[in-house]
């Protein structure tokens, strides 16, 4: 139903007065309104889900119980972070995405962020051999980063959000946030480089090291 989000702009934030607007009218009941919300988030939040369990079932399932939790909340008045809306939406995303994995008794296997890849593929299409290499290798090495720097490239590529609503939702500072997206960045790097190394010289694939 949802489409991968492909993350090309982070930070490109809706217009806070038209989210008010929205949201106001979206309180009194109005459809068009809320479609209009819909619209904006489904991708994100279903993006965000997938790109954590790997499961469009599951990750539509969980956009649908998220934005039926926020069509709630807003339609009672339960809503009262007023101006902090997306990072309030990505919070509910991150929690009940956690609360899945802790379901499903084990680490939910991330998939590759569209972004970081600069990579397109149509809901369903196969990949060609190429691309299903890179992607398989960029899958593999986010499977060795530690909880914290995939989530950051989660909400970062898949929820596209800027670093200060990350900084808000996560009560940490900005700086420490850049700079974990940075390193996280880097250790893909470092990691596909090393695979790619083993491939050109035809080693036999290997188990790549938890990074720390």
């Amino acid at each position: 139903m949802y489409a991968l989000a492909s993350a090309k702009d982070p930070e490109s934030a809706v217009d806070e007065a038209r989210l008010s607007g929205l949201l106001g009218r979206a309180s009194t009941g109005d459809a068009d309104a809320w479609r209009e919300i819909v619209r904006l988030y489904a991708r994100r939040v279903y993006a965000m889900a997938f790109s954590r369990l790997h499961n469009r079932d599951v990750s539509e399932e969980i956009a649908q119980s998220v934005l039926a939790t926020v069509a709630v909340k807003v339609g009672t008045g339960a809503y009262t972070e007023q101006g902090r809306f997306e990072p309030w939406l990505m919070r509910v995303t991150m929690n009940r995405i956690r609360d899945e994995a802790r379901r499903r008794g084990r680490q939910a296997t991330p998939t590759d962020p569209v972004a970081l890849a600069d990579m397109r593929e149509d809901d369903g299409a196969a990949a060609g051999a190429g691309d299903s290499n890179r992607l398989g290798a960029l899958r593999a090495a986010i499977e060795t980063l530690p909880d914290a720097d995939r989530e950051v490239l989660m909400m970062r590529h898949h929820g596209q959000m800027g670093f200060k609503e990350m900084a808000e939702m996560l009560g940490e500072p900005m700086g420490t946030l850049l700079a974990r997206h940075h390193r996280a960045l880097r250790k893909l790097k470092d990691l596909l480089a090393v695979q790619e190394d083993h491939g050109t010289r035809g080693a036999a694939p290997g188990r790549v090291e938890k990074a720390s």
